[in-house]
């Protein structure tokens, strides 16, 4: 059963000095710092695999999410959706009821296995209705290969290939191909950037090493230690699960979020 991917040494697992920023994402507050502790331990132990044989692994799922649409769920942090119609290191509609946010790195075998084996199915199931948007953040944590991939695909969303990028990144097999220059741009052109002059000169410029930064920052404040981690309306989610917990979290927060819908509507007609 899967587990979250650790940073390899202490070194890494420093905590980055707090960066002056303006984006909404890091305007935590106090109330979110309260709830970092989900991502790092209490979301962790809520929904790390069971040490079982694998025979008894396939009969359960490793975590499973309350039926009560509330349970789990901190406010502050379904906050940090940025739901930017221009993000290009997202998918989904940017006013659906449901966000996904995802914290991962190209090098993470698991995050690999959540894009190839989970990921599509919740994009055909909940992005394609409307229901559910996805929405990345560049979360390196193995080094400079990590760093530079994503980069890399922050570049190819500039050219909106993002999501191309993503998928060739994480085809099997690709992470052992590592993520050196070359490497880099072969992705790029399987992902059809269409301007490679452009891509290697956004891969290595400034405001691709700020974007990266503010989503590292961002998830480093949440108290995230591995990959990938996840929240989906504020409910956290460590590693990568088995489908049905994804999926009984969407439909959790669907759920919810329709609920708060009707009631503002019930107050408006008063």
């Amino acid at each position: 059963m899967s587990t979250p991917e650790r940073k390899p040494t202490p070194k890494t697992a420093a905590k980055p000095a707090p960066r002056k920023t303006s984006r909404r994402g890091l305007a935590i507050g106090a109330g979110v710092a309260a709830a970092a502790v989900l991502l790092g331990v209490a979301s962790y132990s809520a929904t790390k695999p069971e040490a079982t044989s694998s025979a008894a692994a396939d009969d359960s799922p490793a975590a499973e999410v309350s039926a009560d649409p509330q349970a789990g769920v901190h406010p502050e942090l379904a906050k940090l959706a940025r739901r930017d119609a221009k993000d290009s290191l997202a998918q989904g509609r940017a006013d659906a009821p449901v966000v996904l946010i995802e914290y991962a790195d190209f090098k993470c075998g698991y995050c690999g296995k959540f894009a190839r084996d989970t990921e599509p199915d919740l994009v055909k199931k909940y992005v394609d209705d409307g229901t559910l948007r996805i929405e990345w953040r560049n979360f390196p944590i193995f080094g400079k290969e990590s760093d530079a991939a994503a980069r890399g695909a922050w570049a190819a969303g500039q050219q909106d290939r993002f999501w191309q990028f993503h998928a060739a990144a994480y085809a099997d097999g690709a992470k052992e191909k590592g993520f050196g220059d070359g490497r880099l741009k072969a992705l790029a052109e399987e992902a059809g950037v269409q301007d490679l002059g452009r891509f290697t000169e956004d891969t290595g410029s400034e405001a691709a090493k700020s974007a990266v930064k503010a989503d590292q920052d961002e998830a480093y404040q949440l108290g995230a230690t591995s990959t990938p981690s996840f929240l989906v309306n504020g409910r956290p989610i460590a590693g990568a699960q088995p489908a049905e917990v994804f999926t009984q979290a969407i439909e959790a927060a669907a759920k919810a979020a329709k609920g708060a819908g009707l009631e503002k509507k019930a107050k408006d007609d008063k």
